[in-house]
């Protein structure tokens, strides 16, 4: 351990009572669980901006969600390269069942029922390694295609990783939004929303590793379909009877983000994946 985590946990007034047990899934920073005599705890390791980032959705996923059936771990202390937070006590994937879909799904329609004034958040985070800029915007549309769309298409041509004819296409399909996509007031969402970020915990679904902004609440759903898809008990529960009729339509468009973004950071792989979507929005 470190002299920074020691005297941020000697801050915190915990007494650690064992060593740093690396915890799976750290691809982007180090994390690990930590037990104390006050608790267990997971301290993460990364840069110091975009744990501040980190630190601060979490704060506000945590008070959004505050008494629904989704949980957030408590953010404790943040100082340099280090985040302390609650650590929660993971159950096995094959226990998750209906109950916790939906559980997800509820909770989820809770945070995107978190309306802010415009689209964006007060500062810039990242999503994984790639910077994400938030910089507000009162159209959706408008933000989705120079906030999201734009960026990464410039990034991923600048790469060699979109052609041409490809970085054309996206450019096309995001100046075409306006014509089908209505603006919408700004939801919370978490941002960074694939499988792998839920946890499923001994008492009921948690969301960790957030992006957090104001958006089209469909950027978390589309996202939780990109690698795999919850259940039917998690749709029924979150739509409550009222699925957008071009919800397909939406779905492509919101996961082109993710893609351009997995197309950035892994390579040539995922460039079928972001054709595909783009087909998939522009046959609406």
């Amino acid at each position: 351990m470190d002299d920074q985590l020691a005297a941020l946990l000697e801050r915190l007034a915990l007494e650690p009572t064992g060593t740093l047990s690396p915890l799976s899934g750290g691809d982007i920073a180090e994390v690990a669980r930590l037990e104390t005599r006050q608790g267990a705890v997971v301290a993460k390791r990364d840069d110091p901006e975009r744990l501040a980032g980190e630190a601060e959705g979490l704060r506000a996923l945590h008070d959004a969600l505050e008494g629904s059936p989704l949980r957030v771990p408590r953010v404790l202390g943040q100082e340099g390269v280090w985040l302390v937070m609650e650590a929660l006590s993971p159950a096995p994937r094959k226990v998750a069942s209906e109950v916790s879909d939906t559980a997800l799904g509820e909770g989820l329609r809770t945070l995107h029922g978190v309306i802010l004034e415009a689209h964006g958040w007060h500062r810039d985070n990242a999503c994984g390694h790639t910077p994400q800029p938030n910089a507000w915007l009162g159209d959706g549309r408008a933000f989705q295609r120079e906030r999201r769309l734009a960026p990464l298409a410039a990034a991923c041509h600048a790469q060699g990783l979109l052609d041409r004819r490809l970085r054309a296409r996206l450019d096309a399909a995001a100046g075409r939004l306006d014509g089908w996509l209505p603006n919408a007031p700004a939801s919370l969402v978490h941002g960074d929303l694939w499988s792998g970020n839920v946890l499923h915990t001994d008492r009921g679904p948690a969301l960790i590793d957030p992006a957090v902004y104001a958006h089209y609440p469909e950027v978390d759903l589309a996202m939780l379909t990109l690698f795999g898809a919850p259940s039917a008990a998690f749709f029924e529960a979150y739509w409550n009877g009222n699925r957008p009729d071009d919800w397909p339509r939406r779905e492509a468009l919101f996961q082109l983000y993710p893609l351009l973004n997995h197309l950035l950071m892994f390579g040539s792989s995922y460039r079928g994946a972001v054709e595909r979507a783009l087909v998939r929005l522009e046959q609406g």
